[in-house]
């Protein structure tokens, strides 16, 4: 009798430093050849998995999201603990559950939140330099909050996309769009139906001009109503942004 076929939704955790990004490149190691390559041999066949977010190179996740069909028979509560004894230590999963077979972990998410961090200090700090962007002059986090607000909505975001890329619909709703500061740490946060290669970072950049005084609100959405990706602030580096949670229905 052939094995039935399952369908199982991973959520993980990784540290993105030593990747170059979540997709299979080909001479690069990333995180989805790892990942395919050790729940083959947990699984004993060929594996693909679907990713909910293409991370980039030194992105981070708590929650990135992965699906994939197996006949293996393992027990689902027993894959986190199963899979870890093969994958390494910058790579977690956090938790395994049977999900119906039409589920798919990209086309089926309604929505994703991204936060990203800046360290302010005029000196840096060296266990958060692969975790943060840092910025040695104080910000406005009251006026990047303020500018923040007129990304909440559905905007055509064509000014924040980067060149290159899957070519999309650059219309997308934005349900949050806030920033807070602990200490020397400030994070922004980003909520919405889905973003645009280089979206949150690119929005960063920008909102980093408001806080340094460069442009003020009503410049922030002159910048967004253009759609012009010249006229908006250069990219956030990577190692400060965190695919944080995937959400479904």
């Amino acid at each position: 009798m052939d094995k039935q076929e399952r369908n199982l939704k991973l959520t993980l955790a990784y540290d993105g430093t030593n990747y170059h990004g979540f997709q299979r490149q080909k001479n690069s190691i990333a995180i989805q050849q790892i990942l395919e390559d050790k729940l083959a041999k947990l699984f004993g066949h060929q594996i693909k998995i679907a990713g909910a977010g293409r991370t980039d190179t030194g992105v981070h996740a708590y929650g990135q999201v992965i699906s994939f069909f197996t006949t293996g028979s393992i027990p689902t509560e027993k894959i986190p603990l199963a899979i870890q004894t093969l994958l390494p230590t910058d790579i977690v999963v956090v938790s395994a559950e049977d999900v119906s077979l039409h589920f798919h972990a990209r086309k089926s998410a309604v929505s994703k939140t991204y936060i990203y961090r800046i360290y302010q200090d005029k000196v840096p700090n060296p266990f958060w330099r692969n975790y943060s962007w840092h910025i040695r002059r104080p910000l406005d986090v009251q006026a990047m909050n303020n500018a923040a607000q007129i990304l909440v909505g559905t905007h055509d975001f064509s000014a924040f996309k980067a060149v290159g890329g899957v070519t999309a619909n650059p219309v997308r709703t934005i349900f949050e769009a806030s920033s807070c500061i602990n200490g020397s740490m400030l994070e922004f946060k980003f909520w919405g139906t889905g973003f645009l290669y280089h979206m949150v970072r690119n929005l960063v950049g920008t909102l980093v001009n408001v806080g340094l005084g460069k442009i003020d609100k009503a410049a922030f959405a002159a910048i967004l109503n253009s759609h012009d990706r010249q006229k908006a602030g250069a990219t956030a580096p990577p190692q400060g942004l965190y695919l944080q949670k995937v959400y479904y229905e």
